[in-house]
């Protein structure tokens, strides 16, 4: 069972990004504020649960927290401004799509960028620890899962609704044949190196 939070008195929310590592797509963050003592038997971590599973706990979670919000980030601003400043504009983005103003942020990873003043701790492998920051993460995930497996339509060869734009085989097969699309992130090496080529 996760954490249900992480200060004692304060109102949290839990905050984490998907799709940092791809090669196609934007990068999503989701904030979430749940009940203090909130406690769900399944939630966890994104990444450890399956499709249904995480469809599941959408529902919970969209049903159960006292506010939420999902931000994206497009692949031409992660070219602009580089991905890690990219995830923190897609946090910040969603913190600010609250309805309600956290009083203390907790964030997934090792780095971040004050938002508002807002207190914030940095939790490594925090979507495998607090109920918050697993929300947060299965919010983006699932967002973000939804939407590359409707650019993989718009956008065949590639298997994005397999791989969801990460640098799998498959995808990289798919930039030799058919060469970067609109969605690419072109400062990414592996896209880099096929906009040569077309």
């Amino acid at each position: 069972m996760l954490a249900p939070h992480y200060t004692d008195d304060l109102m949290e929310a839990g905050c984490d990004e998907a799709g940092r590592g791809c090669l196609a797509g934007p990068v999503v963050a989701a904030a979430v504020i749940l009940p203090k003592h909130y406690q769900h038997a399944v939630l966890n971590d994104s990444k450890k649960l399956t499709k249904t599973q995480r469809e599941a706990i959408r529902q919970d979670i969209l049903r159960d927290a006292l506010a939420y919000s999902v931000a994206e980030v497009d692949n031409k601003e992660i070219d602009k401004i580089n991905i890690l400043q990219a995830s923190f504009k897609a946090m910040h983005l969603a913190i600010k799509g609250l309805h309600t103003t956290p009083q203390f942020l907790l964030i997934d990873g090792n780095r971040f960028l004050k938002y508002d003043n807002i207190p914030h701790a940095c939790i490594v492998k925090g979507d495998g620890k607090y109920s918050s920051i697993a929300a947060a993460s299965i919010l983006a995930k699932t967002h973000r899962d939804d939407l590359m497996e409707q650019y993989a339509r718009q956008y065949p060869g590639y298997g994005w609704e397999r791989n969801k734009g990460y640098g799998t085989k498959e995808h990289k097969k798919g930039l030799e044949k058919l060469g970067p699309t609109l969605l690419h992130r072109e400062s990414f090496a592996p896209v880099r190196g096929q906009l040569k080529l077309f």
